[in-house]
């Protein structure tokens, strides 16, 4: 595996002063970007390129660029879509065959937002059928694959938004998170991924999971970027604290909790060890780690289980039952269970969900922000059903949602950025978790890291495009 380090950052903050410099224009971008796509197609990252609609676009906006009219931040930034989000005039699949020949009338919410500030969309991003998964293996679209070891996977249900930007095809991609899938394949891939608190962002025009924990947000390469992505969805102005990519800052004053010894348990030993340097690189800032206790979290994964099976099965219950054979064998296996879940236990479950959001209001009191692992392992191989953890065997789906359900089942943001690699080279991330309207904090927290470190600035070998766009 090569590892590239010490090259020019790659990022949206980078390639606008290019633009706004004159070093280089947006049919350069777009064109670079649509290369790298076509060079990654065996990622499977894509399930569409919008190729000639984004060339046009990209003339369009290099147009009002030059005539000083410029709609911020994103204006001419080559982006992707999660295939669940609608784009008017373009399919909207959702990973999904019963979805194969729909086309959006209308604009996602999110969508719409990228597109008022000129970013330009290059395609639609593979994803777990239905967002019902973790591991992106498509029987429709095809397994997609990690940049950073092909062998693997990049995480789901967002994992084609991950290695898309991962293998710097785009700069930024929106993913749908309901149980932990932008944390997840920003995680495997290398990248920070943010999870705004369920309410913050409309979620209009993009295909439900679980419309209880449903949210919209980026993943790209940074926290600045993911900044610069969440300002606009929110149709806000980016804080001034971003301005400037992997700044280091002072985190005196913080304090972040850890759960103990949940974030600790049954940890395969190189994200455990990375997890402790972490712990210690925060310290190092400025920042107070505390041990905190939460009580019942053994019970936490159940939960999730539940309400992420149960509230899908409903949505799908009518083509369950008439069009079963047009489902992934996974992913109607399910939806199938889903159904057989009780009005009791749905109940029990968000009664849990109350139970941890009130835990985690007594820890806000005292903490700025909660800290865990994003996983317990990394990037397991194609079609590895269960993974080794703390002496046994451990299902991958539930490991998965070990720490990614706490922020879901609680409906709070929380972030996930890269902390460091294990010893085979694949990435491991933190997972921060905050209180109602804390994404810009997070992300703040996260900036702070990622000036003192550069896990986040190297990237696989399949990242090799769009350097020279944004160096100026």
């Amino acid at each position: 595996m090569t590892v590239h380090s010490g090259a020019p950052e790659f990022s949206i903050i980078t390639a606008a002063s290019g633009l706004r410099a004159g070093a280089v224009s947006v049919p350069d971008l777009v064109e670079q970007s649509l290369a790298q796509a076509d060079a990654i197609a065996d990622l499977a990252a894509f399930t569409e390129i919008y190729a000639d609609h984004a060339k046009a676009l990209a003339h369009a906006h290099q147009a009002l660029i030059a005539n000083g009219c410029d709609l911020g931040p994103l204006h001419g930034i080559p982006v992707a879509v999660k295939a669940n989000v609608a784009v008017a005039g373009k399919r909207m699949t959702a990973g999904s065959k019963l979805l194969a020949d729909r086309i959006a009338d209308t604009d996602a919410d999110a969508t719409q937002a990228l597109k008022r500030q000129g970013a330009i969309i290059i395609g639609a991003t593979n994803m777990h059928e239905f967002a019902w998964g973790g591991t992106t293996a498509n029987p429709h679209f095809g397994q997609c694959r990690n940049p950073w070891d092909r062998n693997r996977i990049p995480a789901g249900s967002s994992g084609g938004s991950g290695a898309a930007v991962a293998a710097r095809a785009v700069f930024a991609a929106l993913g749908t998170d309901t149980g932990g899938s932008i944390r997840l394949p920003a995680s495997m891939n290398g990248l920070t991924g943010l999870r705004p608190g369920v309410g913050r962002l409309s979620t209009g025009g993009i295909f439900p999971l679980a419309w209880s924990m449903d949210t919209v947000g980026p993943i790209a390469p940074s926290a600045a970027d993911c900044a610069i992505v969440h300002a606009a969805l929110c149709g806000e102005s980016v804080p001034a604290g971003f301005a400037a990519a992997g700044r280091p800052a002072s985190l005196s004053g913080k304090r972040i909790a850890v759960p103990t010894p949940y974030a600790f348990a049954a940890l395969q030993t190189d994200v455990e060890t990375t997890f402790r340097d972490a712990l210690r690189q925060f310290e190092a800032l400025g920042a107070v780690v505390d041990p905190v206790s939460l009580a019942d979290l053994d019970i936490a994964v159940d939960a999730q289980v539940i309400v992420d099976a149960a509230e899908p099965s409903a949505i799908h219950a009518d083509w369950v039952r008439t069009r079963p054979e047009d489902y992934g064998d996974d992913v109607r296996i399910l939806l199938e269970a889903g159904l057989a879940f009780t009005a009791e236990e749905y109940i029990q479950a968000q009664r849990y969900r109350t139970l941890l959001r009130r835990q985690f209001e007594r820890i806000f009191i005292d903490h700025d922000l909660v800290l865990t692992p994003t996983l317990p392992f990394t990037a397991p191989l194609i079609g590895q059903a269960t993974v080794m953890l703390g002496g046994r065997e451990e299902s991958t789906l539930t490991g998965n949602m070990r720490f990614t359900c706490l922020a879901s089942l609680a409906a709070l943001p929380a972030a996930s950025f890269p902390i460091g690699f294990d010893t085979a080279g694949l990435p491991v991330g933190g997972q921060l978790i905050g209180p109602h309207d804390s994404e810009m904090a997070i992300l703040a927290v996260v900036h702070a890291f990622q000036g003192a470190s550069d896990h986040h600035l190297r990237r696989p070998s399949a990242g090799q495009s769009l350097t020279s766009a944004t160096t100026g």
